[in-house]
């Protein structure tokens, strides 16, 4: 009987979740790609790439060999970036077992097709895997899980026992779980936060003020909630731990990639710039412009996102944003 947990994807929140979850396993085997980061991780059992301070546990056994790791388990995650999850899963999927559960825990849109992570799963693993497949979000610095300080998660899947199953695996001391029918919902909530909170970003590095973010925190959650709703979200779900939790955790949070990468095009930084001086792109980055597809193609009206695309690929002042925002045609809060 398969048994065990692999987690496909040794970057900070791979290393996060391999950490929490080998305090109540045997063993905890992680999948590593890169030839730097497995050298961190075998020979100083640290990533001073991703997660600097943060010591292996002796239980996980690190591999680059993803056949092995993924397979006779009986969880399997997907922690990877969204633009490599394809490749990857498409190649886990031959070793995977049939009766394995598959957890997203990535954050994204497919670039091109812009579907999201359930549906290229979906793909990969055919309808008759479809109640097996359940997806991870919620407001989560990789860090703070890895300190095993307290944090909250929601897990989504089409099947009741599938999604309480995973609960029970991942439910540690410190990390809380709960659990959602709201695939799509848990889903979209953290691939749109990440577009606001450099919105948020940018209007704290302008010096805007503490009542701007509030309002852009708000509003951006009306944008979430209506691509999401359009896309068969249930609206309630946005206003929990996958949608506003994260929003507000990726807009005000010191760790947020997002809202540091704000920070640094308001002070005129420009975004190939900012791209070249770091390893790690923050995901909004990617998800500005794919998400600014999707509004598009769906016929969604979404301001801030709108805004956002203009700032960082054409060429549109903050400033200048920031005043279309303000100026936009009056109307209810709630329509």
């Amino acid at each position: 009987m398969a048994k065990g947990i692999a987690v496909v994807g040794a970057g900070g929140w791979g290393i996060a979740l391999a950490t929490v979850l080998a305090d109540k396993r045997d063993s905890v085997a992680l999948w590593c790609h890169g030839t730097e980061n497995f050298r961190e991780l075998t020979e100083q059992r640290e990533s001073l790439t991703y997660l600097p301070g943060i010591p292996l546990a002796s239980n996980i056994e690190i591999s680059r060999s993803l056949a092995q790791v993924v397979a006779d388990k009986e969880l399997v995650i997907c922690a990877v970036p969204s633009h490599a999850a394809r490749s990857v899963m498409s190649e886990a999927a031959a070793s995977i077992g049939q009766q394995a559960i598959v957890l997203c825990g990535t954050k994204g849109l497919e670039e091109q097709t812009l579907k999201t992570m359930g549906e290229m799963l979906g793909e990969i693993f055919g309808p008759e895997r479809k109640s097996s497949l359940a997806f991870l979000s919620g407001p989560t610095f990789a860090l703070e899980v890895a300190k095993k300080l307290p944090a909250a998660v929601t897990v989504a899947a089409s099947a009741e026992a599938v999604a309480a199953r995973a609960q029970e695996m991942l439910n540690t001391e410190s990390l809380r779980v709960y659990t959602s029918a709201d695939i799509v919902g848990v889903q979209m909530g953290g691939v749109i936060k990440n577009v606001i909170a450099i919105a948020a970003g940018v209007s704290d590095g302008l010096g805007l003020g503490q009542n701007a973010r509030a309002a852009l925190i708000t509003r951006g959650l009306a944008e979430m909630t209506r691509l999401a709703v359009r896309m068969g979200a249930e609206p309630m779900t946005l206003a929990g731990l996958p949608g506003l939790g994260d929003l507000i955790l990726t807009c005000a949070g010191d760790l947020s990639r997002n809202r540091r990468f704000g920070l640094q095009i308001a002070q005129g930084n420009s975004l190939q710039d900012i791209i070249g001086g770091t390893r790690m792109v923050a995901e909004g980055v990617r998800n500005t412009q794919l998400v600014h597809q999707l509004a598009r193609r769906l016929g969604v009206d979404m301001p801030i996102v709108e805004q956002m695309h203009a700032v960082l690929y054409q060429g549109k002042t903050p400033a200048a944003a920031v005043r279309d925002l303000m100026q936009r045609s009056l109307k209810p809060e709630i329509a």
